[in-house]
């Protein structure tokens, strides 16, 4: 494990992101890249979730939920708050929330 420190941040992505396999890209994303978290369909049309792990990790994987995610997505917005730094992951794999 490199020195570089553990972050946690929430996010929320909007547009076409609803039965295109989002979370399952997402979640398949996430592993390769190291992280832990979740991630979940809302009621109102979006998907949010959680990422942790190392900070450079984190915003690879922020990158790829702006401009990429599924292939038959389209991603209007994507939007990520409560950042902050952990001392350790609070979650041991990435899964998908039904």
């Amino acid at each position: 494990m490199s020195s570089e420190e553990l972050i946690s941040v929430d996010y929320e992505i909007f547009g076409r992101v609803q039965g295109v396999f989002f979370r399952k890209y997402t979640q398949a994303e996430g592993k390769k890249i190291g992280l832990v978290g979740w991630v979940q369909n809302t009621p109102a049309g979006t998907v949010q979730g959680q990422l942790q792990g190392q900070r450079s990790k984190v915003k690879q994987m922020q990158e790829w939920l702006t401009s990429t995610g599924s292939p038959k997505s389209h991603i209007t917005k994507a939007e990520f708050k409560n950042e902050k730094v952990v001392d350790r992951l609070e979650h041991s794999s990435f899964n998908v929330v039904k």
